[in-house]
């Protein structure tokens, strides 16, 4: 069993308190000040605010405090731009060459997201989330890959940004997966492709605007259609349109 300290719990409380807007983006805290409000001593503060500051939700300011960076709408553009480069042509290549076993290893991700979903697992529905992009990108045989989608997910993920209870529900992200699956199950490269990324438009679209409520950023609705004429799909040319755009 993981042990959870005073700094793991400090990091979770103010990171919640940026996400959801408490601490707006630009505001200046102090390190007593957050101390005092969370009746712990400076010490694990600190500790949190250097994790915080880690990945990008603040910035530390030498004799004046900490400032709140926040989760922008620029940033999940950028991170879900990189997943759709990446991950889109790599349904593709799973649905065209994954054997049996990996398309079983897939299909039961997604059972466990639905599992785990009815169970109201938060926890284990979004490790099974996870394991399930993993194991597409496993038909690659690429770990670099598998690597850098991983690390694409955690930039956003570790700053509490997530439409889990906000945008929609465990069970309608386990649905929204499932046409994906369906796809490689069946060896339809074209299909699998189209839906991975209708699903990662869908969630980055979700994400800007639960940012934008915070930030009072602007969402652009059309964000992703520059990008997405010019994404590969087996059997559509550059600048072509396909089902669901």
């Amino acid at each position: 069993m993981t042990r959870t300290t005073t700094t793991d719990r400090v990091f979770a409380s103010l990171r919640e308190s940026i996400v959801t807007g408490e601490f707006p983006a630009g505001s200046l805290h102090s390190i007593y000040r957050l101390a005092d409000l969370l009746g712990v001593s400076r010490t694990p503060v600190r500790e949190a605010v250097l994790r915080l500051a880690d990945i990008g939700l603040v910035t530390i300011e030498r004799n004046r405090g900490v400032r709140i960076r926040g989760v922008t709408v620029a940033d999940v553009k950028a991170v879900f731009e990189l997943r759709l480069m990446i991950e889109v042509p790599a349904t593709a290549h799973a649905a065209a060459h994954a054997d049996e076993q990996l398309v079983s290893a897939i299909e039961a991700e997604l059972e466990h997201m639905r599992r785990y979903a009815l169970a109201d697992d938060e926890q284990q529905f979004t490790a099974h989330d996870r394991q399930l992009h993993h194991a597409i990108g496993a038909a690659l045989g690429n770990a670099r890959l598998q690597a850098e989608v991983a690390t694409l997910r955690d930039s956003i993920q570790a700053r509490g940004a997530t439409t889990i209870r906000r945008s929609r529900s465990m069970v309608e992200l386990a649905a929204e997966h499932a046409p994906i699956v369906e796809a490689i199950g069946t060896h339809d490269p074209v299909a699998a492709a189209v839906h991975m990324e209708q699903h990662l438009v869908h969630t980055a679209t979700l994400l800007m605007e639960q940012v934008s409520a915070v930030s009072g950023d602007v969402v652009d609705p059309d964000w992703s259609r520059g990008l997405r004429e010019h994404l590969y799909l087996p059997g559509r040319s550059a600048g072509a349109r396909h089902p669901g755009q």
